[in-house]
């Protein structure tokens, strides 16, 4: 039985006044892996930034997580985004603080108490990206494929029920591109349901899974070529 955890019915996307998006209707099942795709400036990055909070959805109905986004309240954000893990293409590390203490900044920031817990989640989750052996280096000290995987680690640690990725290969070559998507194909065999926003097609081709496309003010399924 598919369990959806992001439904969308003719939803309009909006930056301030102007219309990115019309009559969006889409559903993502859980334990999905699902690209969206699009030419930059087709409003990828504005569908992302909707579901997680950073623009309001005035049009249409959608529901995320649990969460109904036409009725969502400034102060629901924080909540809606602990059960979304957010993974940007810029990774947004803090570089004066080591990858540890990146990840217990986020803990502590959404309600962690328990010092014992926040080190046993840091090093399951670090663990999970193959970086544990690093968490006491600085980003700075890191490649940019490895800031990627402490981004990824970040965006799970509380166990998000959907990882939005904002073309998280965006800034590595395509080696490494291809070492952060191994990552990501191995964290939604273990559950997690992963909606990616991506430009690099040699993604799509390696690794092929259901695929929504952002073009003339519209999204809609790809159907792939076997």
């Amino acid at each position: 039985m598919s369990e959806p955890i992001l439904v969308l019915d003719n939803a309009k996307i909006y930056q301030r006044e102007s219309l990115i998006l019309s009559d969006v209707n889409i559903t993502i099942n859980k334990g999905e892996f699902v690209y969206l795709i699009g030419k930059t400036g087709t409003g990828k990055s504005s569908f992302m930034k909707t579901l997680y909070g950073d623009l309001p959805l005035i049009e249409g109905d959608g529901h995320i997580v649990d969460f109904d986004l036409k009725k969502l309240k400034t102060k629901q954000i924080p909540h809606l985004r602990r059960k979304l893990g957010v993974v940007f293409q810029d990774f947004k590390l803090l570089n004066d603080r080591t990858v540890k203490d990146n990840l217990i900044f986020v803990l502590k920031a959404t309600g962690w108490k328990d010092k014992l817990k926040m080190e046993n989640r840091v090093e399951d989750v670090l663990e999970k990206v193959g970086m544990n052996t690093k968490n006491f280096k600085y980003p700075y000290q890191l490649s940019g494929g490895e800031q990627q995987r402490v981004a990824i680690a970040r965006a799970m640690l509380n166990d998000p029920e959907l990882i939005l990725a904002d073309e998280p290969t965006g800034n590595l070559d395509p080696q490494t591109s291809v070492e952060v998507m191994e990552v990501l194909q191995q964290i939604n065999k273990n559950g997690n349901t992963i909606l990616m926003a991506t430009h690099d097609y040699a993604l799509l081709l390696k690794y092929p899974s259901k695929t929504l496309k952002c073009d003339g003010q519209k999204v809609f399924e790809v159907v792939q070529k076997k």
